[in-house]
């Protein structure tokens, strides 16, 4: 037990940091404690990474579009939140749609989308994107099969002439395991303050989850690329998924003063991998 005559013992900061250390064994709040400490450590230099990035982005006028897919629960906003966190807002937007409107359900499905990508010098991260039609929509029966058929054949098209117009995409896929997700919609329906985040729809992710992992399989299948290829992130463990899609993303490109506040910056192959067909997912 950590007393005020012990707190009284400690002359630096990591007096403290190693009394939890040498007694994280023996009490699950010093070990909880000590697990956020250390991922702080780690987000912390990341983020400045991030900071460094965008200045970046913006000198070059390049375009940067990060989509943010997988089962509900499965990390996608609290991802976007750290990515975001100390980015210029001016320079920087989070996409969420809601449904489409009756207008909207009568143009082309791309259409809604087109007007958020992003501006020379911004970045846009999309909280779920097109990509709704290829799982979520057949699976719940939001679209007929044609209107599936339509998008699986031109959405690389799609894609294809955003790489060629110069904006970067990168499409993640969180993938979390059907007993995990189950235990965080519990946990959210405890949370007075997360309620909100449960909806029929996530009931039903568990019902349907073995229709989702056929549509997620063909999507991946028919719209996996060399300019637009799926990352696939284990996230059964949060904050492990947050640090290496952001590791990701920086990995990916040669910005000014690259490392000078993050020296390791290569994302772990455990938790961040490209799409391949024998790619091992833990939400098949």
């Amino acid at each position: 037990m950590l007393t005020k005559e012990i707190l009284n013992t400690f002359k630096r900061q990591t007096d403290l940091i190693n009394y939890v250390k040498d007694n994280a064994h023996e009490n699950p709040i010093f070990k909880s404690a000590l697990e956020k400490y250390e991922y702080e450590q780690e987000l912390l230099p990341l983020q400045a990474e991030l900071v460094d990035f965008q200045h970046w982005v913006q000198k070059e006028n390049k375009k940067i579009a990060i989509i943010f897919e997988g089962r509900d629960a499965s990390g996608k906003g609290g991802t976007i939140k750290r990515f975001i966190e100390h980015l210029n807002p001016r320079a920087r937007r989070v996409v969420a749609l809601n449904k489409p409107t009756e207008i909207e359900k009568k143009q082309w499905y791309f259409n809604r989308y087109i007007k958020e990508l992003p501006n020379a010098g911004e970045i846009v991260f999309f909280d779920r994107s097109w990509y709704n039609r290829a799982v979520v929509e057949p699976v719940m029966g939001f679209c007929s099969k044609d209107q599936y058929k339509r998008f699986m054949i031109q959405v690389p098209e799609f894609e294809h002439m955003l790489y060629e117009s110069e904006t970067i995409i990168i499409k993640f896929w969180f993938s979390v395991s059907k007993e995990e997700q189950q235990r965080r919609f519990e946990k959210r329906l405890k949370n007075a303050l997360k309620k909100w985040k449960f909806s029929p729809v996530d009931e039903k992710g568990q019902e349907l989850w073995d229709e989702f992992t056929t549509y997620k399989n063909q999507m991946f299948s028919r719209t996996h690329n060399s300019f637009s290829p799926w990352v696939v992130i284990n996230s059964n463990d949060k904050k492990l998924a947050r640090l290496e899609s952001i590791k990701y993303v920086l990995s990916l490109f040669d910005y000014d003063n690259k490392g000078s506040n993050c020296k390791a910056l290569l994302p772990d192959p455990n938790i961040v991998q490209r799409y391949f067909r024998n790619t091992a997912q833990i939400d098949q």
